[in-house]
């Protein structure tokens, strides 16, 4: 016998995926699956095959685990159109690229990035310091992502962290290289993007590279800065690596001469 309320979260997000549809007829045609069996989806009944989800999944362009989530989360991402959004690129020839490497992540290769760093780039709002925040690699499935806080201390109180960004992104391997896409989840004002490699091919321990983006002030001034990603340990960051976090003198001796040193490089960049 089926196990109804196993199947009713399943059955309840069919439905609603069946209501954007002009009906049911045009489903099963898309699906290639026969109506009468589509019905027992639709009421819980019966579960669909792994390849009659597959199909289904794909037909409504969300993944198959999608189908079984809470109905409450599953309305959610459908009325605010993720799954249309992410439909649309994904059917889009070019974009299918773009969407290859990110799920790919260059297989295993790309995990020797994966851990926590101390990142070091100088900073807009303390002009000539350097500023050091935490930033974490780390694999979901098939997607390699990271996300980086900030801490900028006060001016009356150097020891108390005034401001506070956090950074969540996707972190994209080619050639050698990182390309990391983040958005600012606090002002939920600006995306950054930069672009990393490691200093010689057979270590992670250091990263270099640029970052980029245009400053969410009035008058929107662009900026790029060289940046540089310290290893640290495998895993998530933990509150040692969040207490090193804030803004540096410019000769701090706890800064790596390696990241000081390509923070201070003027000769190897390409100008335009």
């Amino acid at each position: 016998m089926p196990n109804h309320a196993d199947n009713n979260e399943l059955a309840r997000n069919l439905r609603s995926l069946c209501d954007h549809k002009r009906s049911v007829s045009e489903v099963c045609r898309g699906t290639g699956i026969n109506r009468q069996q589509f019905n027992k989806y639709l009421s819980g009944l019966h579960r669909p095959s792994s390849s009659n989800l597959q199909k289904i999944a794909r037909y409504f362009g969300v993944a198959p685990t999608a189908l079984d989530m809470p109905h409450a989360d599953f309305v959610t991402l459908l009325d605010g159109r993720y799954f249309t959004l992410i439909d649309q690129l994904a059917r889009t020839p070019k974009s299918k690229l773009l969407f290859e490497a990110l799920l790919d992540g260059e297989a295993g290769a790309a995990d020797r990035f994966v851990g926590c760093y101390d990142r070091y780039h100088y900073s807009s709002i303390y002009p000539g310091r350097i500023l050091r925040s935490a930033f974490c690699v780390y694999r979901k499935g098939p997607l390699l992502l990271h996300y980086c806080i900030e801490r900028f201390p006060g001016h009356d109180r150097p020891d108390k962290a005034e401001y506070i960004f956090k950074y969540h992104g996707a972190t994209i391997p080619l050639s050698d290289r990182l390309h990391a896409l983040d958005f600012e989840s606090v002002q939920r004002n600006e995306i950054t993007l930069s672009i990393l490699a490691p200093q010689t091919r057979s270590s992670s321990k250091f990263l270099f590279g640029l970052m980029t983006g245009i400053a969410a002030t009035m008058l929107r001034q662009p900026f790029a800065t060289r940046v540089a990603l310290h290893y640290r340990s495998p895993g998530l960051l933990r509150r040692e690596h969040l207490r090193r976090t804030t803004v540096l003198a410019a000769d701090d001796p706890s800064i790596p001469f390696e990241a000081l040193d390509f923070l201070n490089r003027k000769r190897d960049m390409i100008l335009l």
